[in-house]
């Protein structure tokens, strides 16, 4: 028997600018609900979210909340004014969180929560959030793109945590691999109306296109040609979706190229280089190059010949030196030794994760077209209304102030605005952040079609396997892996390390070296002896454990299947990498002693 709801919304209205933004809408959430919220950007999503928390009044409809239901957000972007440390933050409100599970949790995520408010990151601050609101215990947890500024491990710790949490939570996000592995149903937000369908974010997309073929067909019997041009945006999904299908497979045939270029040894020196052809496409080339801040290596002996049409995708832990690896490959950062050469040609664009560019006061014409009627867009004059309608704008946005315009929207406002600019090489950090997920099918097309090269920092997994053809990988050892392909090939390639029985390095750990035993000079104890010998196969024997366990809770439907069996698999994953990681720093403890 269903239970009943903890919040419930009938009838749900709100004007907002002198229209309905929402109007006649039903919502309904149960206990254990795990909801994906889809939408535009502008439709509206955020603006719900604040309506269920009580700080935006309904225009009309009547809101329900089961009493003793505790509700809480995490915010895009919450501010941190006013608060001189992390922790100040975490435990402020009325209904703070206890101090010691606020500490727990950011244990776990890795954050030190004494860290000034001020000058921390974007990632440290995302943490600290995270940590509040878990903290906080709700019954039902919205998160507005939680993901955003995490880095892979943080992004896979909080999915452990919420398979195992009890409650209902709704969640807004561009992350395709997230929503899928966590949500059981799906809301979508549509033209000031909601849809619910019980099934995960997985399904969404073939319920979506049979909603709007089905419309479709409605406004053809009707020949209500007002009506099909209200669909423009709408009808273009499916066949987006369907060309994306094309570029899919022309990017595994490059994938393909690429991989039969690369030596086997993966020292990622191009195969071919005698090859003039081979060449004069070279846009970047990297021989040796080593870089170290202090003591620590963050770039080793990193050798890679980037042509022209790669598009590069760089991945790893925050502090893994992804940045740094961005910096030395488009020359703003000199390497120790080896060398970094650039061709002369290259013009570069950067589309920045701070949106810097886009100043409330200014219009979308000013931003476009310098407050004209047209804009040069690589060398082709388009008016600026035409140009805003090809990036999913309606074109009467174009006199709206940006400081009116949602986050979403202002990121793929700038997008048009760079995609618009003369270059042959784009160098994205994190582009997908506050992006909706039609826009990101539209920015899968966009480099598709991209003439030059990319490079790409991005957490974003699924993303990255649409779009790009190599994936550089750091694990914070200072070693960079190169493997033709994205992110799935990227983990595919660690996991064949593992089994060919190379552990795979911990966070920001170097990885333990082949089994060996201990120097005799080296003054070990029995015990020492014994785990320095032996610590290396354990370690082997949790990497391949946790392999397993992630292979199996990668089924879609295993949670809705049977949750018992997901949690439990969830929570010995989470045991197994704990025990790696302990069985990893006491093995670098003893191999200091040895080399001693």
């Amino acid at each position: 028997m269903a239970q009943p709801p903890i919040l419930s919304w009938e009838k749900l209205g709100l004007q907002q600018g002198g229209r309905w933004l929402f109007q006649d809408l039903d919502l309904h959430v149960g206990p254990r609900d795990r909801l994906a919220l889809i939408g535009r950007n502008g439709a509206g999503k955020t603006t719900l979210f604040r309506m269920i928390m009580g700080e935006v009044d309904a225009d009309r409809g009547i809101r329900k909340v089961k009493p003793g239901t505790r509700i809480v957000v995490l915010e895009q972007e919450p501010d941190f004014t006013g608060f001189a440390t992390l922790m100040d933050f975490a435990l402020s409100g009325k209904d703070a969180p206890a101090m010691h599970e606020v500490e727990a949790i950011a244990g776990q995520l890795g954050i030190d929560l004494a860290t000034a408010a001020e000058g921390a990151s974007g990632g440290e601050r995302r943490r600290a959030a995270i940590a509040r609101a878990l903290a906080m215990d709700p019954d039902l947890l919205l998160m507005d793109e939680p993901t955003n500024h995490l880095d892979l491990a943080a992004i896979a710790w909080l999915e452990d945590w919420l398979t195992r949490y009890k409650g209902a939570f709704i969640v807004i996000s561009h992350d395709r691999t997230f929503l899928k592995r966590l949500t059981n149903a799906t809301l979508w937000l549509d033209r000031g109306t909601i849809r619910r369908k019980d099934v995960g974010f997985g399904g969404y997309e073939a319920w979506e296109e049979q909603v709007y073929a089905e419309e479709a067909r409605a406004a053809d019997r009707l020949d209500a040609k007002l009506k099909l041009e209200a669909h423009w945006l709408e009808r273009g999904v499916t066949a987006r979706r369907k060309r994306n299908q094309g570029r899919l497979e022309a990017l595994y045939k490059l994938r393909a190229q690429r991989a039969a270029m690369i030596t086997p040894g993966a020292t990622a020196k191009l195969g071919l280089e005698a090859d003039s052809e081979n060449k004069s496409k070279s846009v970047i080339v990297a021989e040796k190059v080593r870089k170290s801040f202090g003591d620590r290596a963050i770039i080793k002996d990193f050798s890679l010949r980037i042509q022209r049409g790669d598009r590069i995708g760089v991945v790893g832990s925050n502090g893994a030196g992804k940045t740094t690896l961005l910096k030395l490959l488009t020359g703003e950062l000199e390497p120790d030794s080896g060398s970094v050469t650039i061709a002369r040609t290259l013009t570069g664009v950067m589309i920045d994760q701070q949106r810097s560019l886009m100043q409330g006061d200014k219009t979308v014409r000013e931003v476009l077209a310098e407050g004209g009627d047209w804009i040069d867009v690589r060398g082709v004059r388009k008016h600026v209304q035409g140009y805003l309608k090809e990036f999913l704008f309606d074109p009467g946005l174009v006199d709206t102030r940006i400081g009116t315009l949602s986050g979403g929207e202002r990121s793929r406002l700038l997008l048009a605005r760079e995609f618009a600019r003369k270059s042959n090489l784009l160098v994205l950090d994190e582009p997908t952040n506050d992006l909706d997920l039609e826009t990101l099918d539209l920015l899968q097309e966009v480099i598709a079609d991209y003439e030059g090269t990319v490079l790409i920092v991005s957490h974003d997994r699924d993303f990255l396997d649409r779009t790009v053809t190599i994936t550089l990988g750091l694990d914070g050892s200072g070693v960079v892996d190169i493997v033709a392909g994205g992110y799935e090939d990227w983990e595919k390639k660690r996991s064949e390390r593992t089994v060919s029985g190379t552990p795979k390095a911990a966070r920001s750990q170097p990885a333990a070296p082949p089994r060996t035993a201990a120097p005799k000079s080296a003054k070990l104890s029995y015990k020492d002896q014994r785990d320095y010998e032996l610590l290396p196969a354990r370690i082997e024997e949790l990497e391949a454990a946790i392999v397993r366990g992630e292979g199996i809770l990668s089924d879609p439907d295993l949670f809705t299947a049977d949750p018992q069996k997901f949690a439990n698999i969830s929570a010995g994953i989470e045991n197994a990498r704990a025990e790696k990681e302990a069985a990893e720093e006491r093995w670098l403890e003893l191999a200091e002693l040895v080399e001693g």
